[in-house]
């Protein structure tokens, strides 16, 4: 059975790879992306560009499975107009059973683009007429809150619009679960919360912080004009700004206060705390 995955190449994608192979053949393996490489891990290697949606039919082509891994790519529609697209070509191409990894972003009411990106992609694939669909929403990744407060060490404060509570998870505890859904079956229909095993508060991360790196970290209440201009001071650019304020706002909202125990039906496997990932990271 043809397997194939978009973002093959990314961290996530990888790991994926690695997870098929101890049960599937390199061979019905399909790593699929924009610039293909050879990989020591032995996939079969397509060219396939989200911006270029007709290279993902022929991409697609004798696939009857395919998971779509979005891309990174923050700039505002971007995400959904690439995962709509897909989506669509996936169904030109006669692929039988859709896996799409979704966000938690979608249950937030804000002005979001990712949070639409992700409840259109959704939309989507639900009116694509697809016989086999399952939704995969992944909760925040505990490694990219690792990069976002190693930024806030040299201060001392991690800022936040309101206290909130996120379920963090491993990049790793995800590549294991969607691993796990393609190797299984009975999951047509289905909608999948990937979360770490609790919803960690603006306080009690910044106690983690303090507790494995030694060193002062508070989590520190600030206007959304204050933030902004802090972000500012970065030199990001504008539209990675309102990015970031929007996620705030989705934070508020509890969009990503859901914990689940999908990622250990699917994975095999208890999630990793968000205490853990940081100790790994930081020390």
């Amino acid at each position: 059975m043809k397997t194939g995955m978009t973002g093959a190449t990314g961290q996530l994608g990888l790991a994926v790879i690695e997870g098929l192979l101890g049960s599937m053949a390199p061979a019905d393996i399909v790593a699929i992306s924009r610039n293909p490489q050879p990989s020591a891990l032995g996939a079969v290697q397509r060219h396939g560009d989200y911006d270029a949606p007709e290279t993902l039919i022929s991409a697609f082509s004798g696939l009857e499975r395919l998971l779509i891994i979005p891309s990174p790519d923050l700039r505002p529609g971007v995400i959904g107009h690439q995962l709509v697209a897909t989506i669509a070509a996936a169904k030109q191409a006669g692929v039988a059973h859709v896996y799409l990894l979704s966000a938690a972003h979608v249950r937030a009411t804000n002005a979001s683009d990712l949070g639409k990106s992700y409840r259109l992609a959704e939309q989507a694939l639900a009116d694509s007429g697809i016989a086999g669909q399952t939704v995969l929403r992944m909760n925040f990744f505990a490694e990219t809150f690792v990069e976002l407060t190693a930024m806030a060490l040299p201060s001392g404060a991690m800022p936040g619009l309101a206290e909130n509570r996120v379920a963090f998870v491993s990049r790793s505890d995800v590549a294991a679960a969607l691993a796990g859904v393609l190797l299984t079956q009975g999951h047509e229909g289905r909608t999948y919360e990937l979360t770490g095993p609790a919803s960690v508060s603006g306080a009690e991360r910044a106690a983690i912080i303090a507790e494995v790196t030694g060193r002062p970290m508070a989590y520190q209440l600030v206007s959304e004009q204050e933030l902004l201009a802090s972000l500012a001071q970065a030199g990001l650019p504008e539209f990675l700004l309102a990015s970031f304020v929007h996620m705030q706002q989705t934070f508020i909202e509890g969009a990503f206060d859901v914990v689940s125990g999908d990622i250990a039906v699917l994975g095999g496997r208890q999630p990793q705390t968000l205490q853990a990932v940081v100790a790994r990271s930081l020390r």
